[in-house]
């Protein structure tokens, strides 16, 4: 067998085992509540199947409760380690700069405890964890793929109504992050556009790798099976459902969506008789938990309780099926690096109301897909609902178009480009070793 080392042979770099960081939100939360959403999501669907392709994955996270086990194995191949850094709780996102340090310190005692050149690349989820990375860069030697997921610049221009600004601490360490990242992973090519504009990111650095869909599970269902899905849920088979699935946060507009609702109501009473508004997801972020009854009274407020069901956050199968039973699914986010449930909801059949910001307008495709709205204003809403409504001909020619182009966005994709990625990134750093 030959000894010549690999490099030498100019075969590309293959990372062995990869430790992801995710510090803001663990995998093995419930995606839809508290800070768990898309990056959740998009953490474990990547990593079951780099492991799949014989690439160990180890998912470093902070442990918010205290009978968590510092080892969980998700799937063979992918590990996800609880860190204690800080109380045994969730903490909203301002708090977590404070842990940072002490995390960084978990992080690399495990590394250190481990046998030497344990991991080949790190691939840091999220500005907080990027501060992580860049020690852990440092440290080991190997590079750092960074995914930001949200921009607080982004976020701070198109504000919803009652959410609070991100900090300049936030500002500084994302640029922080930008600046070290040997590669940096954008959603779209416009988040491409605002790393490189609004961040001074090296467009040398960047590239552009969308998220998927796993489309096993989200799928049409087969003829007839909105009709039985509707029966299981107890919704009427003539009901035209409006669904909002994710976290009920000011960012994603699920005031929006009651709003629209009434108008839809007030210009035309009798639909109330077959509407239907289903909120699939829990209250996120420090004010919405203290007052998780905010949709509900905003509900009672505009006189439609008895149309509005509320519905706990559930596992992607059961999320599927709500999908599936829906007339039109609604993502009214006042901004949004891709939009996850955009994208699942096409690929069950569904169309797509959504704002014409970020990722959506990649995720969407207008007129073909679904439709973008190009405000916020309920009364925008209710007229591009009440349009498809109204022509059940057009409803199908999109359900059509979304499954078609849903089906461009599978996870396999996103990991194929994501590997290519990580080779290109290590080969680079491989060559600076050697210079």
């Amino acid at each position: 067998m030959s000894t010549v080392p690999r490099r030498v042979l100019n075969i590309p770099n293959v990372p062995r085992r990869i430790a992801t960081l995710s510090v803001h939100t663990s995998p093995l939360d419930q995606p839809g509540t508290g800070d768990a959403g898309g990056l959740n999501v998009y953490v474990v669907e990547v990593a079951k199947r780099l492991a799949a392709r014989g690439i160990e994955v180890d998912i470093f996270t902070r442990a918010v409760c205290r009978d968590t086990p510092p080892l969980t194995e998700i799937s063979p191949g992918v590990l996800v380690r609880s860190v204690v850094a800080g109380p045994f709780e969730e903490l909203d996102k301002t708090d977590l700069p404070a842990q940072v340090c002490e995390f960084t310190l978990e992080v690399l005692r495990a590394e250190a405890e481990a046998d030497p050149g344990r991991y080949d690349l790190v691939h840091a989820h999220y500005w907080l964890s990027g501060k992580v990375g860049a020690v852990a860069k440092e440290r080991w030697g190997v590079p750092l793929v960074q995914s930001m997921h949200t921009l607080g610049k982004v976020k701070n221009a198109a504000l919803a109504a009652g959410d609070a600004a991100e900090p300049d601490d936030r500002i500084r360490g994302e640029l922080d992050v930008v600046a070290t990242a040997d590669r940096l992973i954008a959603n779209t090519t416009e988040e491409a556009r605002q790393l490189t504009e609004l961040y001074g990111a090296d467009p040398a650095k960047v590239r552009t790798v969308s998220p998927g869909a796993d489309l096993s599970v989200f799928t049409p269902g087969g003829h007839g099976a909105k009709a039985g899905i509707r029966r299981k849920l107890g919704i009427a088979a003539d009901a035209v459902v409006l669904v909002f699935a994710g976290r009920v946060q000011p960012l994603k507009g699920p005031d929006v969506v009651l709003k629209a609702a009434a108008r839809l109501i007030e210009a035309d009473p009798e639909l109330a008789k077959r509407l239907l508004v289903v909120l699939v997801g829990g209250p996120s972020g420090r004010s919405e938990r203290a007052d998780p009854d905010r949709m509900r009274e905003l509900a009672a407020k505009l006189g439609i309780t008895g149309i509005v069901r509320f519905e706990p956050p559930c596992p992607q199968a059961e999320l599927a099926d709500w999908y599936r039973a829906a007339t039109v699914v609604l993502t009214p986010s006042h901004s949004e690096s891709f939009g996850l449930v955009a994208l699942e909801a096409q690929a069950c059949g569904t169309p797509v109301v959504a704002a014409s910001v970020g990722g959506l307008r990649t995720v969407v495709r207008d007129d073909y897909s679904g439709v973008l709205v190009h405000s916020h204003d309920p009364a925008d809403w209710a007229q591009a609902i009440r349009r498809l409504v109204r022509t059940p001909r057009r409803l199908h020619a999109l359900s059509k178009g979304a499954r078609r182009h849903a089906s461009t966005f599978g996870w396999s994709a996103t990991v194929d480009r994501l590997a290519t990625v990580y080779t290109g990134a290590m080969d680079e750093t491989a060559a600076r070793v050697r210079a």
